[in-house]
Formats: structure tokens, sequence, C-alpha cells
């Protein structure tokens, strides 16, 4: 069922604890500034409701993260989440994933997650992915030269897709799954997504990706 548009919501999405300003001026180049401290950054991309990097950065409190959502209904459900307990490494940013050198310095981001992002299933929408390799691109720039990328999708066409263009753009494959859950990898994390495919037995897609 499609979301219905909280304008409200939206307007006071400002207000909540962590959401950062969606002027590039005043982000790029003051990552530190604005957490108070350095520390390794993290990003997830169409962070959805917020419940993987929430989760996330509860686990690991050295490391900064950013969840990025262009669907401002979508993040102030997200950012109502971190309301009762703010976490001081977590940050909202409301931005489209094409953007990202606008806000980030090269080389200023240690991972990106993609958590089952949209698959534009039709190969006209190819470039709408967001692992398509004009894409990519703009992740290497912005990507530490050991940075990663963990992807994961419950959508194989996807998957197989992503795997031939992280390959086109020059970066390095490892911890390639078509199951994750009967994997055997620990320290997963699930999404809201996640845990809805998992209940109807649907395998889950992963990979880590290296920018190099």
């Amino acid at each position: 069922m499609r979301l219905r548009r909280n304008w409200q919501g939206e307007a006071a999405l400002r207000d909540l604890p962590g959401v950062l300003p969606a002027d590039p001026a005043e982000i790029n180049g003051r990552i530190g500034e604005l957490f108070g401290r350095k520390a390794p950054l993290h990003l997830e991309l169409g962070m959805g409701k917020g419940d993987f990097l929430i989760a996330k950065a509860g686990s690991c409190p050295k490391t900064n993260f950013i969840g990025v959502e262009k669907n401002l209904t979508v993040q102030y459900i997200a950012a109502k989440k971190n309301l009762a307990a703010p976490l001081p490494n977590l940050r909202f940013l409301p931005l489209d994933a094409e953007e990202l050198e606008l806000y980030f310095q090269p080389g200023e981001i240690e991972c990106i997650y993609l958590n089952f992002s949209d698959p534009w299933p039709k190969k006209r929408h190819a470039r709408r992915r967001l692992t398509h390799v004009d894409m990519l691109k703009i992740y290497r720039k912005v990507l530490a030269p050991a940075g990663q990328v963990q992807f994961k999708t419950d959508s194989l066409p996807l998957f197989e897709f992503s795997l031939e263009q992280f390959l086109l753009a020059g970066m390095s494959l490892g911890q390639i799954t078509r199951d994750l859950h009967h994997s055997g990898f620990e320290g997963n994390i699930m999404t809201e997504y996640e845990r809805r495919f998992a209940k109807l037995g649907q395998p889950i897609c992963r990979c880590e990706v290296w920018n190099g």
C-alpha cells in the first residue's frame, strides 16, 4: 500500500533531533562539527523507516551514521523513532543519492548501506537503480579508498544486475550470498522489509563491495 504523504510531519521534520539541514553548504566539510567529533562515517541510502540504521547506530557507538532518504514523510517516520532517546551518533539527511557529491568530501565515507532499494524492474528504468554504474561512480568519489558498499535485496534479478554493475565500475566483490539467512553470516541487522520477507521464507541476497 502506498504511504500517504504526511504534510504536517514533513513540516515538523527539521525540528526533530539529528535532522540535518538540506543546504549542502551547511554540510559539506562540516561533518565532524555536526557530530561534535571525528569518527568513521557510514551512510544508508534510502533508509526507509529507520529500523536498520537506528539499530546499527546503537550497536556501534564509535561510528557516525547518516540516514539518507528523499521521501520526507518516510524520513519523518524514521526520525520520530529516534525522538525518545536520541542517539548521539545518528543523523538524518533529506536528499537524493545523486546529490552526494554536493554534501560530502571526496573519500569522506567509510561505508554505504543499500538495503532493499527499489528494483525498478523495467529495463528502461535501469538507470534509476541505486546500483547502476552511473550511481556507483558517484559513490566511489565519496567513499574512502578502502571504503565499501554493503548491499541487500530480495530481488534476485536486481542482485545479478548489481553484481555486473559493481564489476563494471571497477569495484571488488566479496561475501556474496543468495540466501543470507541460511548462509551462516553473523551480525545481520534486519530492516522492516527484511523481517516481512523472512516470515514468507523469501531468500535474501547480500554482498560486500570494496572501492578498488
